[in-house]
């Protein structure tokens, strides 16, 4: 298939013909095209990246041991980032949501146009490529699916039919170690149980997103996502064994890798538990690279407030007097924030501060 260089003509094969970068990468070309080059800013150098640091693992079989509740919250104030094992959910599941991934990809662009923003039969349920392709001015080379989940009944009628039931059944088996991990680190916040009005607060919407980076011409010259940090109270990161997470270790220009662990899921403090938190915890930047050998997959569950929900430092944190960092903000708000522009960093969470 032969595409013309010219930007709205490839603006239109990537995004309007839904073709996304899977298409871009299916025409082996050998440079990058001018849309997917990042400035230099926006790329990770890789001479920054500390090869002898790593992401903590924490078992999480016995949740009630002190050990263990140490540990996650240690890993929630220092780095904002940990991957657990023994967390409940069977490898069938995360196999099956995994090759559901691969087969949604797998559909043409007439099949995947159907999802995009002006076709789709749900505003809960969107294809695109890139972050927020309306606004980038480079493209991330990636392709997603995003599905916000209402009901079962929705979830049924609306997602599509090669991945919802395995996406359906990931993301409810996900429930019991979401919720495990938040009665966790609000006992490091000094809240002794998770009653309803906070398990409403801190996970009352989800998110889950189908990710594809396919293999890139010059992945030096592109990123995968640019740097970020999630607007989620956490996120449940499931990713294949191909790597290429990093992340910005905390007040400097230094990265870490997260390498895929076999099994494992790995967690990330988001903003809306930073500004909960009164910045006890950590949301933390990062960022996705692309790669020359191999398509990619990842599944990110977005645990979220509900949007009408308004987020502030929660009143047991502040019992101690500390002076409160961030306002009280509608989380809906806070989202039309963090989507209205692209990946910014740290940017976002300027948005609720005092």
């Amino acid at each position: 298939m032969a595409l013309s260089s010219t930007l709205p003509d490839l603006k239109k094969f990537v995004v309007d013909e839904g073709h996304g970068v899977k298409g871009v990468s299916e025409l082996n070309l050998k440079i990058l095209p001018e849309l997917f080059i990042q400035p230099v800013e926006r790329r990770l150098d890789m001479s920054k990246v500390l090869q002898d640091e790593l992401i903590q693992v924490i078992d999480i079989s016995d949740s009630e041991d002190p050990q263990v509740i140490k540990s996650v919250c240690d890993a929630a104030e220092k780095l904002g980032f940990f991957q657990i094992v023994n967390h409940g959910v069977p490898l069938s599941i995360i196999e099956s949501v995994k090759e559901a991934t691969d087969k949604f990809f797998g559909l043409s662009s007439e099949e995947k146009k159907k999802y995009l923003s002006r076709n789709t039969p749900s505003k809960n349920v969107r294809y695109l490529t890139s972050f927020s392709p309306e606004v980038d001015k480079a493209y991330e080379w990636k392709d997603q699916l995003s599905c916000f989940y209402v009901s079962d009944e929705e979830t049924l009628k609306f997602w599509p039919s090669v991945c919802k039931h395995e996406a359906l059944e990931y993301l409810k088996t996900c429930d019991s170690v979401i919720k495990t991990l938040i009665k966790i680190l609000i006992t490091g916040l000094g809240i002794p149980n998770l009653n309803d009005t906070y398990e409403s607060l801190f996970m009352g919407s989800k998110r889950i997103n189908l990710n594809y980076y396919p293999v890139c011409p010059n992945p030096e010259l592109s990123i995968g996502v640019g740097g970020h940090s999630d607007a989620s109270t956490l996120t449940v990161l499931l990713q294949d064994q191909i790597g290429g997470l990093y992340v910005r270790k905390q007040d400097s220009d230094w990265w870490i890798h997260v390498p895929p662990v076999k099994e494992s899921l790995t967690i990330n403090i988001g903003d809306a538990f930073q500004i909960m938190s009164n910045g006890r915890y950590k949301s933390v930047e990062h960022i996705v690279v692309a790669n020359a050998h191999e398509n990619r997959i990842s599944v990110p569950v977005f645990v979220n407030p509900r949007p009408s929900d308004v987020i502030g430092p929660l009143p047991e944190v502040m019992n101690s007097g500390e002076k409160a960092l961030y306002k009280q903000v509608l989380y809906s708000d806070y989202v039309k924030h963090f989507l209205r522009k692209s990946t910014d960093g740290k940017g976002t969470v300027d948005f609720a501060m005092i």
